[in-house]
């Protein structure tokens, strides 16, 4: 099996089942994000405790294969993590996906998340793969109770 073949069989996955695919009604940080050049649309809820550990996430709404497999990932990388740690993820797999300088050590946090690391190729896939990612960062940075709204235009 290549490396290709393996990026398509995690991908498809995820996208068939993908994980925490939910809307917690509890969520303390909600966040939005669009893609209106190619339609993806997703919401990311995250239960964050009094310790800024998250207790429960989900993410919801519909999208190409990449950002619905894209966002079962991240749920599964982060839930259980303190916010800085999920913040830290972050960063690296957006710098991992839109630059050439990810480091070793980046890639040796992100684990099975590096399967991404190929969509840098096609640009016009970069946004899909880094849409919930960018919710994410957006909800972290909101207030308790808020909802907040982005877009990757």
């Amino acid at each position: 099996m290549t490396g290709r073949d393996l990026y398509q069989d995690m991908i498809m996955s995820h996208n068939k089942k993908p994980r925490n695919f939910k809307k917690l009604e509890d969520a303390t940080h909600i966040a939005h994000g669009v893609n209106p050049l190619c339609g993806d649309d997703f919401y990311i809820y995250l239960k964050v405790n009094e310790d800024n550990i998250i207790e429960d996430i989900g993410f919801d709404g519909s999208g190409c294969a990449i950002s619905k497999s894209s966002g079962s990932l991240l749920t599964s990388s982060i839930i259980g993590k303190h916010i800085s740690d999920a913040s830290e993820l972050k960063d690296c797999f957006i710098e991992l996906i839109t630059s050439d300088n990810s480091t070793e050590e980046s890639k040796q946090k992100l684990g099975k998340l590096t399967i991404f690391e190929g969509v840098k190729d096609y640009p016009i896939r970069v946004k899909c793969a880094t849409l919930v990612w960018r919710a994410l960062e957006s909800a972290l940075e909101s207030k308790v109770g808020e909802t907040t709204e982005i877009s990757t235009e």
